[in-house]
């Protein structure tokens, strides 16, 4: 049952998530850079600029637009759910009953092979799995593109998440449930590293694939990279190796990080915009397969 379980919220998960993408405003192609470079030029002064400003800020249309304040908001949120569950897991007791609840609930319909199908998921977030699915990544998109700095921004999301976990784990020095023997020989239980390697490195993974295939993959990419992430998070609560709230900070922090590398990332030096590839190719207008995210610079 708690294989069923895992399986139908991490479906569910990952279809809201494609739900989500699929809603996502906007034509597959955006305008130069250079173009909103010389519109915010037009614009700079006076309450008109301002206007601008604002708009462009939720406008798909722009380079800097929806997608990098959508960004910005990933990080901000996930850096608040992340300190929020750390000072309460820290200090208080108040979720320590939701935590308990689910643990004693997973121990008690677990059985043999539902331990094994959920040691097969976890699996996803370990970091030899990840890392082995980034060099693949990593070795088709320079293939196709010739574009170094991909291996950096991979190496950024896996390393960087890993150093973060780790040192707010020191920080909390959470105690794992005692209901697994093993888990006690895992060091600091939140967030869930596991969790946070999952959610920012299946995003990043996300996030390159959709330059191969354009725009119409994107739901199937989010939703896939949503649902792997939260079947990870729940496979390491159903195997007694973390609480509740661990994975919920893993999910807060993996996918922050992920936000905050694809800003670091996104402009000319991975030209995840459509326009900076257009620009690149010398067109005036990026190709439908092209990935319009987050691109703030035109290339030099």
């Amino acid at each position: 049952m708690p294989f069923f379980l895992l399986l139908l919220i991490s479906v569910l998960a990952g279809l809201g998530a494609a739900f989500l993408t699929r809603r996502y405003p906007g034509s597959a192609t955006a305008p130069a850079v250079v173009e909103v470079a010389r519109e915010a030029g037009e614009h700079a002064t006076g309450a008109a600029g301002q206007r601008v400003a604002r708009m462009a800020r939720l406008d798909p249309e722009k380079a800097t637009g929806l997608a990098l304040t959508l960004a910005l908001l990933v990080v901000l949120l996930g850096g608040v759910v992340l300190a929020l569950l750390a000072v309460v897991v820290r200090g208080t007791d108040v979720l320590s009953g939701i935590d308990s609840s689910v643990a004693e609930w997973g121990d008690h319909h677990g059985s043999a092979w539902t331990h094994d199908a959920l040691t097969l998921v976890t699996y996803l977030g370990e970091t030899v799995t990840v890392t082995v699915v980034a060099v693949v990544v990593a070795g088709i998109e320079f293939a196709r593109t010739r574009n170094r700095w991909v291996v950096l921004f991979l190496l950024a999301v896996i390393l960087g998440d890993k150093l973060l976990t780790a040192a707010v784990k020191e920080l909390v020095d959470r105690a794992r449930p005692e209901i697994e023997a093993v888990a006690a020989t895992l060091g600091p239980s939140f967030p869930s590293g596991h969790t946070s390697t999952a959610a920012a490195s299946w995003a990043a993974f996300a996030l390159v694939a959709g330059r191969w295939w354009g725009r119409r993959a994107w739901p199937a990419l989010a939703g896939t990279a949503v649902g792997i992430a939260v079947a990870v998070a729940l496979s390491r609560v159903l195997l007694d190796v973390h609480w509740l709230t661990d994975v919920l900070g893993g999910l807060a922090l993996g996918w922050a990080w992920f936000a905050a590398c694809a800003i670091a990332f996104g402009g000319r030096l991975l030209s995840f915009g459509a326009a900076a590839q257009a620009a690149g190719r010398g067109e005036a207008e990026a190709a439908p397969g092209d990935f319009a995210v987050i691109d703030s610079r035109s290339r030099s």
